[in-house]
């Protein structure tokens, strides 16, 4: 088998093996090329210690030197070049105790998570497999490298990445492998908010986010996100709905493009049902403010996986509004691009789509009507250039101050007030007539 190199690549591993020492590009890169997709990066492993590596080339960079990991830059590129190592005895579930050099490919490649992973490449000697990882690239699954216990005891959030690369690349999990994280679940506490957090976003914009389910039946959920196994004992007794919540949450999931705000959105927009829920007299079931439940709870779990403030905003805003349902008017249209915003609001037809299409057939085509007559009305406010917010209005604060209001609370009420006009009566965004109204309005509080 020949894989194409980048040519840098090359020429660090055949400057390498100029002087006597083993190199190969490893892991992903090489997974990444057999599968034909674009490699992120390129790994190379090499029998050259760090030391030995850094009298080699010229520009080099300590990133992980105590891990072997040194990067040589040529030009503008950067590369990881690791010495063949083998890892001591982990005891946090994360960090092996200590790293022993070592001169054999083998050794380094025993300690990698999954086969598949586990194959090195150089145009000299070709692929290096020696744990099947060919096999199971073939038949598409993911299989951990001899016992998947001791690989998931290294390091928990193996458990996790087995989930996350079966939903990038489509594929399944060794029987084995998946029991060991039943198994084994309850140690992924040990890990980083931070870390668990990456993974989540790389899985939920895979090409498969429903593989999310694979987490609530391997018991990861249960240990990174309870609130998600409520959601998936919790049925949906209404015609509306055909599954439970949580499986609702993984269809619609499957419903957006893979882009992390709006995957978030509906992974989370429905998280409050359960507690939302009340059965009437009939025996069918409401859940009444859940979309203010769902954001609450929402906002914590983000804050517990420590993702930033700009995601958690604008992931809760998505899930307060996922549920609303304007009547399709200019005006009704105009209020809700106000109090979303127009970043958002594409994101917002977005989701009300993907939440319809998650739901049973029940009165779906009059839904979805509805949310393409919304989308019409949106589409000819923006041609419009209607204004439906403060930066659009026709007068500013210093306006206002010009009028010989002073800087304080009562200019930003003046513009709101003035806003809430122009949303009813988009023809009165007009600067004369608002410096005018917004002038009565002033004369008006200080004869009060």
């Amino acid at each position: 088998m020949k894989l194409k190199l980048p040519e840098k690549v090359i020429y660090i591993i055949e400057t390498l093996e100029s002087h006597g020492f083993e190199a190969y590009v490893v892991g992903g890169c090489v997974r990444d090329s057999i599968l034909a997709r674009t490699p992120g990066d390129w790994d190379i492993t090499t029998s050259a210690t760090p030391a030995q590596v850094k009298q080699i080339f010229r520009r080099t960079i300590d990133t992980g030197i105590a891990h072997g990991t040194v990067t040589v830059l040529l030009e503008k590129d950067m590369f990881e070049v690791t010495t063949y190592r083998i890892d001591g005895k982990y005891e946090d579930s994360r960090h092996p105790k200590e790293v022993t050099f070592t001169a054999s490919l083998e050794e380094d490649l025993k300690r990698r998570d999954f086969t598949i992973n586990a194959m090195a490449y150089n145009d000299r000697t070709g692929l290096v497999d020696l744990y099947g990882g060919m096999h199971d690239l073939q038949h598409k699954v993911i299989r951990c490298v001899g016992d998947p216990k001791e690989r998931f005891c290294e390091d928990a959030l193996r458990m996790l990445r087995a989930v996350r690369f079966a939903a990038q690349l489509g594929f399944s999990i060794d029987p084995n492998t998946a029991q060991a994280i039943r198994e084994l679940a309850d140690t992924l506490e040990r890990i980083s908010a931070e870390r668990i957090q990456t993974e989540i976003v790389k899985l939920l914009t895979s090409n498969h986010p429903g593989m999310w389910e694979a987490c609530y039946t391997l018991g990861i959920t249960r240990i990174i996100m309870p609130e998600f196994d409520v959601c998936m004992m919790t049925p949906q007794m209404t015609p509306h709905h055909c599954y439970c919540v949580g499986e609702h949450i993984l269809w619609s999931m499957e419903g957006v493009p893979a882009d992390k705000i709006l995957r978030l959105t509906m992974l989370l927009h429905d998280i409050g049902k359960p507690k939302s829920k009340v059965t009437d007299e009939k025996g069918r079931d409401h859940f009444y403010g859940h979309a203010k439940v769902s954001e609450e709870m929402a906002r914590k779990i983000l804050h517990r996986l420590r993702f930033d403030n700009d995601t958690v905003a604008k992931v809760t805003k998505l899930i307060r509004f996922h549920d609303t349902r304007p009547e399709p008017t200019s005006k009704q249209v105009r209020h809700l691009l106000y109090q979303i915003g127009e970043d958002l609001f594409p994101m917002y037809l977005a989701v009300r789509r993907a939440d319809t299409m998650a739901q049973s057939g029940y009165l779906r085509n009059d839904k979805l009507e509805r949310i393409d007559r919304i989308e019409a009305e949106y589409q000819e406010i923006i041609r419009r250039q209607e204004c439906f917010s403060l930066k659009n209005l026709a007068i500013s604060g210093k306006d206002l101050i010009r009028l010989g209001i002073e800087p304080g609370k009562e200019i930003g009420e003046l513009l709101d007030l003035a806003l809430q006009l122009v949303l009813e009566n988009p023809s009165l965004n007009n600067k004369a007539y608002l410096m005018n109204f917004a002038a009565a309005e002033h004369a008006k509080r200080w004869r009060g």
